[in-house]
């Protein structure tokens, strides 16, 4: 255990006791409504990808008709939420024609069924985070600096879901480098919550977290080294699954690593409302072999799975981090009582051995050298003299005279000084992370989860995500873990924000987080929309 860090870590937590009750007491008060999110009119908009692709496949609905319903609800919602980057609807309404064409041009059922067994999302439409690269749109990833850079081709897992017949309908907001959990930048400005307009969406994927939450998309694609795809489903009230480590590639992606084990922290994998299209939607963007190596082809019997759970880190090293809100660990609480009572074996997990959770999760980020730096010009610069430049624009940053981000400016710092740790003890807790793995796999085995709080709190309020930022080993540690994890939401709190928690399993058994996810969206309902449906008769 580091003493700095910890003391950081204790300065916050108290800093938070102090300020957090100040701020819903005096600064921000309950209102009566805290979302101007319009109601889903189209009942279109309600359903799943299997539904949707058994009614296109049935030649009930066209594509035309289904992505242009999605345009009218993402630019209803947008002027909201300001969750878009850049669109291209003219050409998506094309490629549908196009998508309609084809299943009109099959002469039989059997070709039917061939065509979609052969793109099983045609005429779906998709909505892409900006860092996964869309050839010939933008690029910039949140930067002043990369204003005008646009992708020369699809990344990997897009070009995946392209020739799968997926439809992309825009880039969504990130943060600057995808360096924050809040998606707030220079270039693009803020991104609001569907769910309160005063609350952060997440990041760094939450532009994706935001237009799914707010039902404006059928499924996203994000990408997560730290937690950018489950926060902002927490945040949101929607799934997003971070696939076990080197399942997906994320060749195409910005930021990237020349490191060769990058794939095993940096992901990328879907966000969505519907738990049911989880499964379907991964094994397109992992591929035929890999998809084929998760088994997810292979029905998991829930009642063989073991659960496992916790409410938060334990002993010395809970007590350092800011208390899981008691509505989350009643979520958990909640699912275990509904899993006991279909006859899982459920057991509390002992998780000592997280003792040094922020040190080893830190540490993966301290080691990434090979990773494109925010302030790429100076990173040639002799250490001390660049810490010093850093530091200066941070300061610079607060008072709005920096070209970059105050978040994205602390994540360049805590890389660039091994996040206040030196070398060799940076080594030594990597090596500590090697050891979790196995001990993770003999925990879940081929058939064991654990639920787990995402974070330890909802959605914060803009320029307030210092503090859950102090808890971001909660989602990071599995990203050292290569685990595959799934967030689940579980309803709305009293102040209407989206709760939920974290279901991990062993490495390459994304297939139980999957599962699980599709009963205890059975159980509890999934996704809540921030403004009730008014749908059209």
């Amino acid at each position: 255990m580091e003493i700095f860090l910890r003391l950081l870590d204790i300065f916050v937590r108290a800093i938070a006791s102090i300020v957090c009750p100040l701020l819903d007491k005096y600064v921000y008060p309950p209102k009566a409504e805290r979302t101007l999110i319009p109601p889903i009119r189209n009942c279109l908009l309600t359903l799943s990808v299997q539904e949707l692709r058994s009614r296109l496949r049935s030649r009930q609905l066209t594509s035309v008709v289904l992505v242009g319903a999605y345009i009218e609800r993402i630019e209803s919602v947008n002027a909201h939420l300001n969750a878009i980057v850049e669109s291209r609807f003219s050409a998506a309404l094309e490629e549908a024609a196009k998508a309609d064409d084809l299943i009109a041009s099959c002469e039989s059922p059997a070709d039917v069924e061939k065509l979609f067994e052969e793109r099983p999302l045609l005429g779906l439409p998709v909505t892409v985070k900006e860092s996964c690269a869309l050839g010939g749109m933008t690029f910039a990833v949140g930067s002043l600096s990369r204003k005008e850079v646009k992708a020369q081709a699809d990344g990997e897992p897009v070009k995946r879901l392209r020739s799968a017949g997926a439809i992309p309908l825009l880039i969504s907001a990130t943060p600057e480098y995808c360096f924050s959990i809040e998606t707030d930048t220079l270039l693009n400005g803020r991104c609001l919550n569907p769910y309160d307009f005063e609350r952060t969406p997440g990041g760094s994927s939450g532009g994706e977290g935001s237009l799914n939450g707010a039902g404006a998309s059928l499924f996203g694609i994000g990408s997560d080294i730290g937690g950018s795809i489950r926060i902002p489903s927490l945040y949101c009230g929607v799934f997003g699954h971070k696939p076990s480590g080197g399942v997906v590639s994320t060749k195409g992606h910005f930021p990237n690593s020349t490191d060769s084990n990058i794939e095993h922290y940096l992901v990328e994998g879907p966000i969505t409302r519907f738990a049911e299209d989880l499964n379907d939607l991964l094994k397109v963007m992992a591929g035929k072999d890999k998809s084929a190596k998760l088994r997810l082809d292979k029905p998991v019997q829930l009642n063989q799975i073991k659960v496992h759970y916790a409410l938060g880190f334990e002993g010395v090293n809970g007590l350092m981090h800011q208390p899981v809100d008691e509505d989350i660990r009643n979520a958990i609480c909640r699912a275990t009582t509904h899993l006991s009572t279909l006859g899982l074996e459920v057991k509390r997990a002992k998780l000592s051995n997280l003792k040094n959770s922020m040190e080893v999760a830190l540490s993966s980020i301290a080691k990434q050298d090979g990773m494109d730096y925010l302030l790429e010009a100076e990173c040639s610069a002799e250490s001390s003299g660049l810490v010093r430049k850093i530091l200066w624009e941070i300061l610079k940053s607060l008072g709005g005279k920096s070209i970059y981000t105050t978040n994205a400016l602390i994540f360049e710092l805590m890389r660039q000084t091994n996040a206040f740790m030196s070398r060799s003890r940076v080594n030594k807790y990597l090596e500590e992370g090697h050891y979790l793995i196995g001990e993770f796999r003999d925990l879940l085995g081929d058939n064991g989860v654990l639920l787990f709080p995402t974070l330890n709190l909802p959605a914060p309020r803009h320029k307030w995500s210092i503090f859950s930022l102090w808890g971001v080993d909660y989602t990071l540690i599995f990203n050292v873990l290569g685990l595959p994890v799934t967030h689940v939401p579980i309803g709305l709190n009293e102040r209407g924000l989206p709760i939920g928690f974290s279901v991990v399993a062993a490495p390459n058994q994304d297939r139980l987080c999957l599962r699980m996810a599709v009963e205890l969206e059975r159980a509890f309902g999934g996704w809540k929309p921030p403004t009730p449906h008014d749908i059209d008769n």
